[in-house]
């Protein structure tokens, strides 16, 4: 029996590992045990996910919350090592970029286990993002690697990862998108502010740079408000950026942004899927909404996920004249067209249990 233990802190690492989760619950000969590092503590932000993404509550809950990077960080190295350095498991599965990833991928080298990074070698090539640190520190450590598309392949072995612990499944996260987007659920929003299929946007903001400056974060409200003119603008407002919101004027100023709690994971599903455009600066989103074809502004100067761009549905908004140019393009139906990148197909999931089925010979 191959004993590993998987790791989740943050809402995108719940999407990813539930299609993993369900592979692994038909497998007789490996045994998963599910720790929650606790990252994404608000729960708007993790505990409805277990229930919208059909998957069984964490084995062990490390319950670390709040505070700054570095101590959340290092408090999740503690909590970790307390419950790894009695575990007879083989291999740790850590996914994505957030803290938790890098935190528990420190502990389990420390503690002589095998790593596997499921969404390694994605690079954005700029070290100023707190993800793009977790990344590279995670790959520098990692056993196996297993990737999201060629390139972030190609990128793993200019870091000198030999090519034979490079594994190309797939999109995990778009298993989970195919496997629910049945289910998406219409929110309640739509009755209270009148909107329509098609005739709303979506924003989303949470990186550093653009809401942790109250200054910055407003100039942008004011951009998406005068671009999309008597068009409605969706904002599930992160909780971070809900605190930089509080000691501002911009909630009385802007009328046509309608500032909500985040939203369960079926219910944001549908608000992507039926938005006019969606506006963000998420990793995640760019690749769902490249799978939905819905066309997608990167408010960022750099992604990590240049498919999206490449074949998908997503363009880059540098500053503000882009932000606003690019709403335009939309609003005269000039965006372009787009494809679903290679492998994202929904079969992500099964691809790597038989990779690891394969790696410990079960």
């Amino acid at each position: 029996m191959l004993e590993i233990i998987i790791v989740a802190g943050a809402r995108p690492n719940f999407v990813k590992i539930a299609p993993l989760i369900h592979k692994l619950l038909r497998e007789e000969n490996i045994n998963y045990t599910l720790v929650h590092t606790g990252q994404h503590y608000d729960p708007l932000m993790n505990d409805v996910f277990f229930e919208d993404l059909s998957i069984p509550q964490p084995n062990y809950h490390l319950g670390i919350a709040g505070g700054s990077q570095n101590k959340q960080t290092s408090e999740i190295i503690i909590g970790f090592e307390e419950f790894l350095k009695d575990s007879a498991a083989k291999a740790v599965v850590v996914v994505g970029d957030v803290n938790s990833t890098m935190a528990c991928s420190i502990v389990t080298k420390k503690l002589h286990k095998d790593l596997i990074h499921i969404e390694a070698g994605l690079r954005s090539l700029d070290r100023k993002m707190p993800e793009e640190i977790n990344r590279i520190l995670t790959d520098s450590i990692t056993d196996y690697f297993f990737t999201t598309s060629r390139d972030a392949g190609y990128n793993l072995q200019k870091e000198g990862i030999t090519e034979d612990r490079i594994f190309f499944v797939g999109n995990i996260m778009i298993d989970s998108l195919i496997q629910k987007i049945q289910f998406a659920q219409k929110p309640d929003i739509f009755r209270t502010y009148s909107l329509e299929d098609g005739d709303y946007y979506l924003l989303t903001l949470h990186r550093t740079d653009n809401v942790d400056d109250a200054d910055v974060l407003t100039d942008i409200l004011r951009a998406v408000s005068a671009s999309i003119g008597n068009r409605k603008c969706v904002f599930p407002v992160h909780p971070r950026t809900e605190k930089m919101l509080r000691g501002t004027a911009i909630y009385k100023e802007i009328q046509n942004i309608e500032f909500i709690e985040p939203l369960r994971y079926l219910e944001f599903l549908y608000l992507q899927k039926n938005a006019k455009a969606v506006i963000t600066d998420s990793g995640g989103i760019q690749e769902e909404t490249t799978y939905m074809k819905v066309p997608c502004i990167t408010y960022r100067t750099t992604t990590e996920r240049p498919e999206t761009i490449s074949v998908g549905s997503n363009e880059l908004a540098t500053d503000l004249p882009t932000l606003k140019n690019l709403i335009s393009k939309v609003e005269q139906g000039e965006w372009k067209t787009s494809e679903v990148p290679a492998l994202w197909d929904g079969q992500a999931a099964e691809r790597i249990v038989q990779k690891i089925k394969e790696i410990y010979s079960v």
